[in-house]
């Protein structure tokens, strides 16, 4: 029997996983949250809800009672890992868990300025049993981060260039962690997981033009006016700066591999582009 904590559960990674994780045998799931609420997990079975906070030790015991594996997501506000996430994992370290599965940045190892790189590097050190989940960039960052952009002004005001980036569902990564969760084939080791090919702002605004049936432009900003933006309309300055960080990458060609991995992993295809906006349609209405 697994008991699993799952640290980001409402969000468009951790829901998923938990839905999958809910439809196997023998795995009981502690949800950490910073504002504990019951709805969404209604009806789900062997799900218990309690308070997490990353920056509280106090709240560590209850949410690691009986836990034998833990999966996290870094906040994006929490940008610091040696003093948002060390005690923490330090924590975990200490009640012997068997593994530790961490949403990361494909290409971390190339980019050792962002959060990703520094937490993978603190988990090794400490030894902990681990399983790095490197995803590409979100489609779903479309329907969050950008959606106010898409909907108000029609436009992808994202600082991508003409670059290509190998965007991936994170409804594939929930399904993708819950298997590593529940298969010792995985554990330590970092899977690079995208989606099944590799596509410009430009195609991704011709393909939302067409399932959306009006025009999506894409404005293609310099890193330097996205920041002044972004800033400007009261977005954490180092949550910017990630942000800013993870579009130059992308600009300087380092988010177009694919691979075949969570092909591998899922046995199926990833889904597509197309799928994604046909299922995400009304977000962008």
């Amino acid at each position: 029997m697994d008991h699993i904590l799952i640290i980001g559960g409402t969000g468009n990674i951790g829901f998923p996983l938990i839905e999958s994780l809910a439809k196997k045998e023998n795995v009981t799931m502690t949800i950490g949250m910073h504002n504990p609420a019951q709805e969404k997990f209604a009806g789900m079975k062997n799900v218990t809800i309690t308070h997490f906070d990353f920056l509280d030790p106090s709240t560590f015991p209850a949410a690691f009672s009986g836990v034998n594996k833990v999966f996290f997501i870094r906040p994006p506000q929490l940008s610091n890992p040696k003093a948002d996430m060390f005690p923490f994992l330090s924590y975990a370290k200490q009640q012997n868990i068997q593994q530790i599965v961490f949403v990361s940045l494909i290409g971390v190892e190339k980019n050792p300025m962002t959060p990703h790189h520094k937490i993978e590097k603190m988990i090794k050190q400490l030894k902990l049993p681990y399983t790095f989940i490197q995803p590409s960039f979100f489609m779903q960052n479309l329907n969050t981060t950008h959606q106010e952009d898409i909907k108000v002004a029609h436009d992808l005001f994202i600082p991508a260039g003409h670059s290509k980036t190998s965007f991936i569902d994170t409804r594939d990564i929930g399904e993708a962690a819950a298997v590593c969760l529940t298969n010792v084939k995985y554990l330590n080791q970092a899977l690079e997981i995208t989606g099944p090919t590799a596509l410009t702002y430009d195609e991704i605004a011709k393909e939302m033009s067409e399932i959306l049936s009006t025009t999506i432009s894409y404005s293609r900003p310099s890193l330097l006016k996205f920041r002044q933006v972004m800033i400007k309309r009261g977005v954490a300055k180092d949550y910017v700066n990630v942000m800013v960080l993870l579009y130059l990458i992308t600009q300087l060609g380092n988010a177009k591999k694919v691979t075949n991995v969570l092909e591998a992993i899922l046995d199926r295809p990833p889904r597509t582009i197309k799928e994604y906006l046909a299922d995400y349609k009304d977000c962008f209405m």
